[in-house]
Order: structure tokens, then C-alpha cells, then sequence
């Protein structure tokens, strides 16, 4: 690793490496990089979360016995968006890291904006980031499109029963 430092002019938390680490033990993402079934345990809290929220303020500003179906159909919208806004996040994010990771060369900044270089990666850094976006970033992206497109889909069959249900 010290031949690293001497071979790498990017700061230390500017290299993809670097970056992938702080984003995989970062509060928001480390739930993401956990095994499936605790990743999924995590989104079904924050989305039980929400609907009590939604629910709570509905009843705080509608007599409990106003609260309709649709009332409570549109408390489910709102929580399945809140989560594809939280997976659009989490996609966002491990896709940056991974086009940094699967770069030859990086953009870095050493004090500011204005003093932006270019770095080329040697081969066994390049090879080395490779294979961390191959088998550690990829899967956690694949894992959040496919469940970005699930909630998706019961987000639009939701908007459009709850659309066709009250005309």
C-alpha cells in the first residue's frame, strides 16, 4: 500500500477505492450492501415508517371516521415513493462510484474547484477497482433496479386503481 501512495497524486478520499468504502459504511448506503433479506427488513421499516407518519397526519387533520379507502391507498402511494425516492438515491450513488471504479482515468480536485488534474490509473490499480466494481459494486446496483422496477410497477397499478376508482 505504500507504493500506492507514492504512485497516486489523488487525495486519499478523492480514489475510487477510498470512495467505495466510505459510501459502503456511510449511514444511508450501509443497509444497502447487507445481505438481501436484511436489506430488505430495512426498507420494510422505513416504508412501515411512513405509512404511520402519513397515517398519523391524517388523523391529526380528518375525523378517523373520514379516512376512506382511497385515503388509505394514497398513504401506500406516498410510502412506495418514498422508497423508490430512497432506491433512486442508493443507485445514484453506487453508479458514481462504480464509473469511478471502472475509469482509466480520474478527475480529481487537490484544494478546490479551480485546480482540477487527471490522473491515469496504472494497470494494477486499474485491475484491482475493476474487480471491486465487478463483484462488489454491480450486484448491489443490479439488486437496486430490480426492486426500483417492482415498486415502480405497484406504484403506477396503485395510481391507477386509486385513478379509476374515484372517477
Amino acid at each position: 500500500m505504500s507504493s500506492h501512495k507514492k504512485v497516486c497524486p489523488v487525495p486519499f478520499d478523492q480514489q475510487p477505492l477510498n470512495e467505495y468504502k466510505a459510501l459502503r459504511e456511510s449511514p444511508l448506503f450501509v443497509s444497502s450492501a447487507m445481505d438481501f433479506p436484511v436489506f430488505i427488513i430495512r426498507l420494510a421499516i422505513i416504508f412501515l415508517g411512513v405509512i404511520i407518519l402519513c397515517f398519523g397526519i391524517n388523523i391529526l387533520s380528518l375525523n378517523i371516521r373520514q379516512i376512506s379507502l382511497s385515503t388509505i391507498g394514497y398513504i401506500l402511494l406516498c410510502s412506495f415513493l418514498s422508497i423508490e425516492l430512497l432506491l433512486i438515491r442508493l443507485y445514484l450513488g453506487w453508479s458514481y462510484v462504480l464509473k469511478r471504479l471502472f475509469s482509466a482515468s480520474i478527475f480529481y480536485e487537490e484544494s478546490g474547484w479551480y485546480d482540477g488534474q487527471l490522473w491515469i490509473k496504472p494497470v494494477d490499480i486499474l485491475t484491482q477497482d475493476r474487480l471491486v466494481g465487478i463483484y462488489q459494486v454491480q450486484p448491489l446496483i443490479k439488486r437496486i433496479k430490480r426492486l426500483l422496477l417492482i415498486i415502480s410497477l405497484v406504484s403506477i397499478l396503485l395510481l391507477l386503481y386509486l385513478f379509476f376508482s374515484n372517477n
